[in-house]
Parts: structure tokens; sequence; C-alpha cells
């Protein structure tokens, strides 16, 4: 199996694809980019989350990286992806690797690679890494390693903490003592990541209580997959009823992704959460930059621009090319259906946690609790109800089928779907998927993931009622398909 980097780095299943070997041969491959680029002397930074042996992958990485004459600055600890992205610009590294899988199963691992702003590395970055990564995986005794004590000694790899620069940088964007002031009740869960702690960090020491579930390393993630949103999220919503919370906040497995509970202990999707935050800007941060979304994400973004004057570029999903756009046009905000929001004031990349505290902010600011705020939400912008389904496949047949599933996808002409009239029919860009409007803004969209063998049907619609047969077809059109 070729290495191939997804929306978000490349991921594989432990012992069987993503072994050592392959972790070394995709170091070297940014070793040698950053050679090229005439800048080596900047260093790479190089960090890990709680996944199984992710330490232990990121010392190999290292051992590369520092083989080629490289300064190494290696994380003591797992922690938030996001951290390395931020300690990849504060230290004015070329690069930074991150050996996370974010939120996929927990038998897999990843090699993430950031570029030296902290933003996802582009795709002609990535084109580049491929060149050398493809023909070297044949060939893993090819790359070059230097003892880790040995090159350690020799001060190529240098031991550092992410915490407190990036804690440091979030102190900066928020009154914190306000929040500990608050008195609120907040129910936390980083789903046994790498965000484990940060909460009680940033929010505990006063009158506001932190309930931290799930807090312990646990490479399983207790059988579910640590991505923010139900069924993996149910004891978390559940407690916030029982805790009487005012909120919930979660984050996945590393840290990038957000996700919310209202006080009733209802999911807030990922979509509403996205509309939430830009409508935060406008009013709360009196903000009026343009905004970078997903093909996959709301509606209410772009009725939202309308109604503030405020641009909305649309790009292919994956933060490699969200945090391109949101560069290239002065975006204040970029987001991803999966929950991934970053922010042009901290980082052109994902935040789980500061997404969440924007979300607090705009409670402690207004006053409001979180229904509140999403019932005017709705009213200004709305209505939306949204869900998505992901159908599985063996990976064998997903790598074969992939061709075959899309054009007859594309080769799809429905005329109407849930009682409306099919307006318009949009290949993406990307070739990997399929979106379908209908006459009152609603959407339907069948996309392949670039990150785990799953073909995602998505939803969008204005009445709840049309959201579940909207999704019925579109999960009947990709089993036709397949």
């Amino acid at each position: 199996m070729k290495i191939v980097f997804g929306t978000d780095g490349w991921r594989a299943r432990i012992a069987e694809e993503y072994t050592f070997d392959a972790v070394r041969v995709c170091a070297q491959s940014v070793a040698e980019w950053v050679q090229k680029s005439g800048e080596a002397g900047r260093g790479v930074i190089i960090g890990y989350d709680r996944r199984f042996a992710s330490e232990h992958f990121a010392a190999a990485a290292a051992e590369v990286v520092a083989a080629h004459g490289i300064h190494v600055f290696l994380s003591t600890a797992a922690a938030p992806t996001q951290s390395f992205s931020y300690a990849t610009m504060r230290k004015k590294a070329k690069a930074g690797i991150v050996i996370t899988a974010s939120h996929n199963p927990w038998p897999d691992n990843g090699f993430k690679v950031k570029s030296e702003t902290g933003a996802a590395a582009a795709p002609d970055m990535l084109k580049e890494l491929e060149a050398v990564i493809h023909p070297l995986e044949s060939h893993p005794q090819d790359v070059r390693r230097r003892p880790f004590d040995d090159a350690k000694g020799a001060g190529l790899i240098e031991l550092f903490d992410p915490a407190p620069d990036y804690l440091a940088r979030v102190a900066q964007l928020f009154d914190l003592d306000a929040f500990r002031g608050a008195g609120y009740r907040i129910v936390c869960e980083p789903l046994f990541g790498s965000a484990s702690g940060y909460f009680p960090r940033l929010l505990g020491g006063g009158k506001t209580q932190i309930v931290e579930l799930h807090a312990e390393r646990n490479p399983y993630f207790g059988g579910l997959n640590p991505e923010p949103i139900p069924p993996n999220t149910d004891e978390f919503l559940a407690r916030i009823t029982s805790e009487k919370a005012d909120v919930g906040l979660a984050v996945d497995g590393d840290a990038d992704r957000a996700g919310l509970g209202d006080e009733k202990g209802n999911f807030v999707t990922t979509l509403t959460t996205y509309a939430l935050l830009m409508w935060y800007l406008l009013e709360v941060r009196k903000l009026r930059q343009p905004v970078v979304k997903t093909v996959n994400m709301t509606s209410m973004v772009d009725r939202l621009g309308e109604k503030y004057g405020v641009p909305v570029y649309e790009v292919p999903v994956g933060f490699k090319y969200i945090g391109p756009k949101m560069q290239e046009t002065g975006a204040m905000m970029g987001g991803e259906e999966s929950g991934g929001f970053g922010f042009a004031m901290h980082l052109p990349e994902r935040d789980g946690i500061v997404a969440d505290l924007f979300f607090l902010d705009f409670m402690l600011k207004t006053k409001k609790k979180p229904s509140q705020l999403i019932a005017e939400l709705m009213d200004l912008a709305g209505p939306s109800f949204y869900l998505r389904r992901d159908l599985r496949l063996d990976a064998p047949t997903y790598t074969a089928e992939k061709p075959k599933i899309m054009a007859r996808l594309r080769g799809a002409k429905p005329r109407e779907l849930a009682g409306h009239t099919v307006k318009k029919v949009v290949d993406l860009d990307t070739g990997d998927g399929v979106k379908f409007f209908v006459d009152d803004g609603s959407w339907l969209l069948m996309r392949l993931s670039g990150t785990e063998p799953l073909v995602r049907v998505y939803a969008e619609t204005r009445s709840e009622a049309e959201l579940a047969p909207m999704l019925d077809i579109g999960v009947k059109m990709v089993q036709e398909s397949t």
C-alpha cells in the first residue's frame, strides 16, 4: 500500500501499513524537503498524541531528521496537535511533524506535517514529500538514522514541553479570570486524548467548576472513536444534565476538533457550531474579515455572510486547503464539517480548545444559555437540520473500487430529493464527491473519505422532517454504486 497524504496527513493501521519503517520513510521525506529549502538551520518540531506507541514513533522520526543534521525539537509529552503548530511558528522552525491519527479508530496512527506558519502542509508540499516517499517505501533500509541517545548527546535532539507557550498564547485570547469567576459548571470531554488536563488548567481555580471526563490515557479510547460526535459523546451529553452543568465542551483525540453540548444535554452539530462561532466573531469581536468553509459546511455561513457583508470562500475538505485560503484572503476564520475550526487571530490551523472557549466567551459576554444562542441563530440564519452517515467498506475493496464508486455517483441524475426539485449538481474539485442542491437551499453530499475506508453521506435541510428521507436517498445511491 502506498503512503498517500489525505485530507490531513497519512493514517493507517498500526503494525500493518503503519510501521516504524513507514514512519521513518515519511520522516526522511520531511528532512530532505527541509534540506532542499536551504533553511535546515531552523529545525523541525516533532510532537505526538496519546495513541499506542506514539511517543516511540515520534522518537523514530526524530532519529531520521537528526541524521540529516537538522535540529529536532521533540516534545516531552503527548499534547494537542495545535500546540505543535504553535511551537512550529513560535520557534520559527521550518516544518513540524505530529504523530497522530486524530479522530480515527483506535487501531490507527498517523503522520501529520505542518508548514512553517503552523498551518497544515499545503498540497504542493505534500506532493513533494510523496515524490520522496514512494520510491523509498520499497527500500526502507536506505533511510538515514542516528541513534537517539547519540543524536541527543550531540545536541541535535532537544526536548521541550509545548504546554507553557501554548497555554500562554490561549490566555492572550481570553479573559481567563472572567471565566474562572463566572461560577459556571462545565463538563469537559477530552475523550482520553491529548487535551487531558488543559481545560482545568485554563478554567479552574475559581468559582467555575470543571468536571473532566476520561482524562486518563487509554489508547483503546474506551472502544469508541475519539471523535466528539454521537454516539461517542453519549456519556458526555448525559453527564451535562446529571451534573446540572451550564455547557459541555469536548475535543477529539488530538484536540484540534471541537464538540459542544448545550445545557439540556443536546448535541450541537458541527455545522451549527461553525455558524455560532462566526456569529460570535461578528457580534462580540466586531470582526468583518472573510471566512472560509469547506464544501460540506452549513449554508447558514452564506446567509450570515450576506447579512453582515462578509465574503465567504468555499474550498475542498481538509485544512490543507482551508489554511492556505485563509492566508490568501485574510480570512478571520475557517472551518470544516468535522468540527475543525481555525482563527486568524490565533493560528491558520484547527484548534478545538480555542473554538470551545470562544463559545464559552459568547455565553459570558451575552449572559445567555447555549440553547438561547442557538435559538437566536436559527431565527437569524436558519433553520438548519444536519446529519451525517458513514458507510464503511473493507480497505482493499475501498481502494480498488473508488474510481467506480465515483463514476456511478456522478452518473446519478435525480430530479427530486425529499420532495424538492434538484436545482444544481456539483462535482467536487477534488474528484471525491458529488453535491446536490434543491429548491429551498437544502443539500445532499456523498463524499469518499480521504482518511478512512468509508463513504460519507451528508445532508442539511430547512425542515427536520426532510432530513432522514434526504439521507436515505443518499445512502441508497451509495449502496447502488458499491
